[in-house]
């Protein structure tokens, strides 16, 4: 098993230590556990995030899991990543980090529109027109080449009721599955039963043959030792006649 999905206490809504989840992760039976906390930015207004580490935060974010990843390599694989959203502005500043930091990969988890947290939140329900917006930004994040996979790609709360939103989503899929780039099956959001991982999204992957991974989201170690859920998920994606993979895209 391996997992690419998981924070830490800088994000400010993670609870325990790395050295804890990683532990976890081992006795859980994972081969390789990639930590891929929120991003920061670089803000040159003095903006203070609420729900990512501050970027005085990242040099001690990737030197404590280099030692934590040295001191357990003979147990499980460690890797460095972040979880970003689609910021154009940011993106130079963000490859900037990704040399500085050596950093392993990036998931895409798309969590705001605009270049901060003061925009459209897209876990909130969304009209024709913020859906549209956020697939857009998936679909240019996606061909940046930066990106390992989409997390919860069906994040945004479209109204599932409605063709038009089904439609637009679509194209999400559709780009996916001509770059052969996975697509993430959030266990958060299925164990807390949230709007996400929805039904019919997972329909249009199976329509297109995407390539689903598996992430834990994990926010405290207790999510790594829930194997139960883990296979519950497994067993939902196989029934559903979806490829599931655990194979991304590395940076280096």
């Amino acid at each position: 098993m391996k997992n690419y999905h998981t924070h830490t206490t800088r994000c400010m809504h993670a609870i325990g230590s790395e050295e804890e989840y990683i532990l976890a992760a081992i006795s859980a039976g994972y081969t390789e556990l990639g930590f891929s906390d929120h991003t920061p930015w670089h803000y040159e207004s003095g903006y203070h995030a609420t729900m990512r580490m501050d970027e005085s935060q990242l040099e001690d974010y990737v030197h404590t899991l280099s030692v934590l990843r040295d001191k357990y390599k003979d147990k499980i694989s460690i890797k460095i990543g972040l979880e970003c959203e689609y910021f154009e502005d940011k993106m130079d500043w963000l490859k900037e980090q990704i040399e500085r930091y050596g950093l392993d990969y990036l998931i895409l988890g798309n969590h705001f529109d605009g270049s901060d947290e003061t925009g459209i939140y897209y876990g909130y329900p969304v009209s024709l027109e913020e859906l549209k917006r956020y697939v857009s930004q998936v679909l240019k994040a996606m061909d940046t080449g930066l990106f390992s996979y989409v997390a919860h790609p069906d994040v945004v709360f479209y109204d599932e009721s409605k063709q038009e939103h089904i439609d637009e989503l679509e194209k999400i899929c559709i780009h996916a599955a001509e770059i052969n780039m996975p697509l993430e099956f959030n266990l958060l959001g299925y164990k807390a039963m949230r709007h996400y991982p929805s039904q019919p999204f997972i329909d249009l992957c199976k329509k297109h043959h995407n390539r689903i991974i598996i992430g834990t989201d994990a926010h405290d170690a207790g999510a790594l030792k829930d194997t139960k859920t883990y296979n519950r998920a497994y067993t939902y994606l196989k029934e559903n006649g979806l490829e599931i993979t655990e194979d991304i895209k590395m940076l280096k």
